[in-house]
């Protein structure tokens, strides 16, 4: 279909295989695994850091991983204008390089989370966004320990200054509220762009909501908004 999607493999992954599957076997792209170790991108279009447990989260999510030798590769391609999702794990590992402003603190409740949530699209007109439906509230599944998203004021400030908070969680009316809020995240955000608008970090998996098998579609909007971005 013209664009190729690299899949990130650290020491820990376990949605790599989820992300190819949607990617490769349900939407029809062409797909690559990309093993940490390695340094070559292998011309991939999108490259995404899966979700997952890489290094065991150990020491803290996604600190290890920052420093695994794709890294060093996947940031030269950000930096550079390349396309970058980070799901997850992927985005506490976005985090903890510096492509992203914030960190991740344990959820609120102290305990792992795992369920369907709804999203509102707060910005439309990124690359990951284009697809998407006005006001259409998503459907996706988010599973982690440590998604509670947190940022300096100044920071926040300039999230919403540049409209660069792309998803909130919300019920399933698109109401943003605390009882909505899955771990805590300070104001319900659940998914970020950087300035340039081409590296999005987000908690929610959307690898895991692509097929109509499983009842669950809305995350594929997600990699078709970008794909077709791209290709068009």
């Amino acid at each position: 279909m013209g664009i190729k999607f690299g899949v990130v493999v650290f020491p820990g992954s376990n949605c790599d295989h989820d992300a190819y599957y949607s990617l490769k076997k349900v939407l029809g792209y062409d797909v690559s695994f990309l093993w940490h170790k390695n340094t070559s991108l292998q011309n991939c279009d999108v490259i995404i850091l899966p979700g997952g447990f890489s290094y065991g989260d150990y020491l803290r999510t996604g600190s290890i991983a920052r420093f695994s030798p794709i890294m060093n590769s996947v940031i030269e391609f950000a930096n550079s204008g390349g396309y970058l999702i980070g799901i997850c794990n992927g985005f506490q590992i976005l985090l903890e390089a510096g492509l992203l402003p914030g960190v991740m603190l344990k959820n609120k409740s102290l305990q792992f989370v795992c369920k369907d949530v709804y999203l509102s699209t707060e910005n439309y007109n990124t690359i990951f966004t284009k697809e998407i439906p006005d006001k259409e509230v998503l459907k996706v599944p988010v599973a982690h320990g440590e998604g509670n998203y947190f940022a300096d004021e100044d920071t926040l400030k300039d999230l919403v200054k540049n409209n660069r908070i792309v998803f909130k969680y919300t019920s399933g009316s698109g109401k943003v509220d605390e009882e909505n809020n899955p771990n805590g995240s300070v104001m319900n955000i659940a998914g970020i762009i950087n300035e340039k608008g081409n590296v999005l970090g987000m908690m929610p998996h959307p690898e895991r909501s692509c097929n109509s098998v499983l009842g669950k579609t809305d995350g594929a909007l997600i990699f078709k908004s970008l794909a077709n971005s791209i290709l068009n």
